[in-house]
């Protein structure tokens, strides 16, 4: 089977290439937009699948995996930031909390599809306003959930403590993507 990863992460490509799968990147043109009313927790599979939907028709022997992420913090998600201003209050706002990242992730054939989600417990230590002005000038956390990376600075510096898969947090729930591609 030919493995496809619709995805332009870069944290993406590099875990399921340390799982070892060979596998092509393939882009998908797809808008974004959750349903107004959405569980938080089914937000990110709910994203998942919507990209896998709008690939084109897969053929027999290729499957394709889709995956998005979500932070949640007191009932509400926070996506990928706008801007600078919009990176630098969500950090703001999850300084010295705890907070969710679901990571969701669909596997699709031709004749079957199977969406999973992941969810991860993140405390946080305090952030300084200097601090979150060091981390969004030098590590322009603009194309992830919640504004920043559990593998750069922040992660290092400022996660108390998680609870869940450290891989979820970064993009892509490997333990899943494995058990799920190695029944296939």
């Amino acid at each position: 089977m030919k493995l496809l990863l619709a995805s332009q992460s870069p944290r993406r490509k590099e875990l399921l290439s340390s799982l070892g799968f060979d596998f092509e990147v393939v882009k998908i043109d797809c808008e974004e937009i959750l349903p107004e009313n959405i569980e938080i927790g089914e937000a990110a599979a709910y994203l998942s699948e919507l990209k896998a939907n709008a690939f084109r028709n897969l053929i027999s022997d290729e499957v394709l995996l889709t995956s998005d992420t979500v932070v949640a913090i007191d009932n509400q998600i926070l996506g990928k930031p706008k801007d600078e201003a919009d990176a630098k209050r969500m950090l703001q706002q999850l300084s010295g909390t705890t907070h969710q990242v679901y990571t969701g992730i669909t596997i699709k054939t031709l004749d079957k599809t199977i969406t999973e989600t992941d969810v991860a417990d993140v405390e946080l230590d305090d952030i300084s306003d200097e601090e979150i002005e060091y981390y969004v000038q030098n590590y322009k956390p603009f194309d992830k959930a919640g504004s920043y990376g559990i593998q750069e600075w922040l992660g290092m510096a400022k996660i108390k403590k998680l609870s869940g898969s450290f891989y979820t947090i970064m993009g892509l729930p490997t333990h899943l993507v494995y058990k799920i591609l190695k029944e296939i």
